[in-house]
């Protein structure tokens, strides 16, 4: 039993998006921080996107992956709930993450507290009052219907499509998107209007790609954890205040 509470919040891997080497060497320095924070963690959340490319066929999983998932299931296996939110590319987790590895996860935002701190804890995509696209996107993804029809493609074929299909965005809008100002971030007039009518001492959002910590109002931060493609970057809530740090490898 752990004596403190340390919470830990991480996102946006994208494992698989580049070469076969590159993305086994991130996945490599992800573990080892994972096998790091399993020491004092009580609670870890993976805020979604640790995979660019997730699609469950009722036998068939995707390659890859194999000592991220391992570690997963060790930390799970060891008592410490692991909470994993869908992103939008790796909305189509199902079944077999959840009950082979022991990942609890979330569809959609979630509220926590801890002590008497209230938390708003998402994602981030489909938020705001410009994210029409990605709640367009959402409803198709989702559609229970067009899985169905997905899951008739070919493994091969699937796959090939949806990395074509992400690395066609990822070039068109980059990946470390510059900070737009807090009155044209969508995250931030969310937080906003959400501000008036309950309280939240902290946001955490994956997402945006980008390490940040903005106070929206003297009792209340929004946090952007970054990623681990460039930044390598989480978020640690120690049961007072949550802070934003870059991973720093041996």
């Amino acid at each position: 039993m752990k004596d403190k509470i340390k919470i830990y919040f991480a996102s946006d891997a994208h494992l698989g998006m580049d070469a076969a080497e590159q993305s086994l060497d991130r996945e490599k320095l992800l573990v080892r921080w994972l096998e790091e924070i399993r020491k004092d963690a009580t609670e870890i959340y993976l805020l979604g996107d640790m995979f660019d490319y997730w699609f469950e066929y009722r036998k068939v999983v995707p390659r890859g992956f194999t000592r991220f998932l391992g570690k997963i299931a060790e930390i799970a296996d060891q008592g410490i709930p692991v909470h994993y939110f869908l992103g939008n590319h790796d909305v189509w987790i199902f079944d077999y993450l959840p009950n082979e590895i022991g990942l609890q996860v979330y569809p959609g935002p979630i509220i926590k507290s801890y002590g008497n701190k209230k938390f708003f804890i998402a994602h981030g995509d489909g938020l705001g009052p410009n994210e029409r696209s990605h709640r367009f996107l959402m409803k198709i993804t989702r559609n229970k219907i067009l899985q169905r029809l997905f899951a008739c493609l070919h493994p091969n074929f699937a796959t090939a499509l949806a990395h074509r299909i992400s690395r066609r965005t990822r070039y068109a809008k980059g990946f470390s998107l510059e900070f737009l100002g807090p009155e044209k971030e969508d995250l931030f007039q969310f937080a906003r209007q959400k501000l008036k009518t309950e309280h939240f001492d902290y946001f955490i959002f994956g997402h945006r790609h980008i390490p940040m910590e903005y106070s929206l109002n003297e009792d209340s931060k929004l946090f952007f954890v970054g990623d681990w493609i460039v930044n390598f970057t989480y978020a640690v809530f120690d049961g007072e205040k949550v802070l934003l740090k870059r991973y720093q490898s041996d």
